[in-house]
Formats: C-alpha cells, structure tokens, sequence
C-alpha cells in the first residue's frame, strides 16, 4: 500500500468537500495528495474520439482547478485523468493507495439525491480504506465513532479509527450493539437474565477488542457505549454529531469484494457523517 491519498474528482458539487477532507488530512499526515478525474463512458463508436478528447480536456481542467484551490506549503499535489470504467479506475488506483477518498451526493434525511451503485461497489472492492464524505458540511462537529463487533476486521476498523481520534485530539467513541434474538410476540418479555447477559458479553468482547488502546495512544479519551438495538441504527445517531464515523467491511472473495457487509451497506446508504470503510 502506497502514502498518496486518492481523491476522486468529477463535476459533482461534493468533489470540493472530498478534496478539501483529503487536503486537510495529507496535510496533517505529509501525505501525498492525488486528484484523479476519469471520464467513463465510451464505447468506441465512429466519431467518439474528439469527443472524448474534449471530456478529457474538461476533467483535466477541473481537476487542476482542485490542485490551484488546495494547494499549500508543503502539500505534494498530482493530477492524473484517465479514461474507462470509473469504478475499476478508482479500484485500481486504490491498489496503491493509502486511502480512497470519493464524494456522495447524499445531503441528510430527506435528500432527493439520486445515488447509484458506483461508491458502494468502491467501498466494497477497494483495496485501501475507503472515506466516503456526504455533500453537508461535518468541520464544526468532534470525535471518532466506531463500530466494534469482536471480529478481525473490526480490529482493523478501530485501528483506523484510534489513529483518526488521536491525530484529530478528539474523543474516540466506541460501540458495541447486541440485538436480541427475534421470538414469537406470544412468547412475552424477554427473560431479565438473557437481556443482562448479552449486554454483558458484549462488554466484555468490546474490552477486549480496545484492550491496548490507552497504552498505544496515553491521551486519546475513549468513550465506550454498549447499546441494545439494530448497528447501522446506533452508529449512525452517534455519528449525526461527529466527525467521522468508522466502519468495517467484511467482503470477501473476487464476488464478495463488490458486496458490503449489511451493516457497513445500510450505513453508507444513510451518511450521518465522513465515513470510512475498512477491510
């Protein structure tokens, strides 16, 4: 894995607020920064080409345009403009990437943006994490929200997390959610014993997965919440107020790299906040 951020860039009006969250971050990590702008779309039909060549005129203009506003002392800013399939582009470029970074449409609850496929199927197949940044603004808003189920990939996610938290100086708020098992409503209440009991395993898996993370990072202040619920639900009214939110995915195989584990799914398709996708 490379030390480039890889931004996407198109015409949207959220591939500011992308570029301006990778910016800030290169910045903050000296990492290179890498505006990619591809123009997908053809198919090789007479007459294709000057149009294709004006598409890519206009990517590369737009593109520079993103380098000019970003650019700072100290920030190693390139531009690259390709053309082809915009999600195998950014797949591929994520093979040398330390982080992808691409833009959502998505502007709240109620929004009317129409959001496609593409930036799930990124998420999904990448092979850096991913942050996916919803076209609202999130600067005025502090801590690190992270899902934390026990499994290897949820290490990976709290890693990046923790590491997030740390370089911000702002809390890392960790949750674990457990969901009783769905039974009959003839059935009644749940026994009081089962409820306390699941509460608390889940306690104690989620000690174990942050177990370490005070010695690694002494000043990072950790928020732990345990809630009874559904994941997606619970980690995204905690992240409606923080800055970014964290969450794993589980895709495995050349199939399952292109599907989202549902909860990471359901999360992206409601963006409370930033939110990155680790696998």
């Amino acid at each position: 894995m490379g030390e480039a951020i890889v931004v996407g860039v198109t015409d949207a009006a959220v591939t500011r607020r992308a570029v301006d969250w990778a910016a800030q971050r290169a910045v903050e990590r000296r990492q290179p920064l890498e505006l990619l702008a591809i123009v997908g779309g053809a198919i090789g039909a007479v007459g294709e080409d000057s149009l294709v060549e004006g598409a890519l005129g206009q990517a590369r203009e737009r593109a520079d345009a993103e380098a000019s506003r970003v650019a700072t002392a100290g920030l190693d800013v390139r531009v690259r403009v390709e053309r082809g399939n915009p999600v195998a582009k950014l797949l591929d470029a994520s093979t040398d990437a330390a982080l992808l970074v691409i833009g959502s449409d998505y502007q709240g609850p109620g929004s009317k943006s129409a959001r496609g496929a593409h930036g799930l199927r990124v998420a999904a197949g990448a092979h850096s994490p991913v942050v996916v940044v919803p076209d609202f603004d999130v600067s005025e808003r502090s801590g690190v929200v992270v899902g934390v189920d026990g499994s290897p990939i949820s290490e990976k996610a709290v890693a990046f997390a923790a590491a997030e938290a740390d370089r911000l100086g702002e809390p890392l708020v960790a949750v674990s959610v457990w969901t009783p098992l769905e039974v009959p409503r003839n059935m009644g209440s749940y026994p009081v014993q089962y409820l306390e009991n699941m509460a608390k395993l889940t306690e104690e898996a989620q000690a174990l997965a942050l177990a370490g993370l005070s010695g690694r990072y002494p000043d990072l202040e950790i928020v732990r919440r345990v809630e009874r619920g559904y994941p997606s639900q619970i980690i995204n009214e905690l992240a409606a107020t923080a800055r970014l939110a964290v969450v794993g995915s589980h895709g495995r195989g050349a199939l399952a790299r292109f599907l989202l584990g549902s909860i990471s799914q359901e999360v992206l398709a409601r963006l409370a906040t930033a939110t990155a996708v680790v696998r």
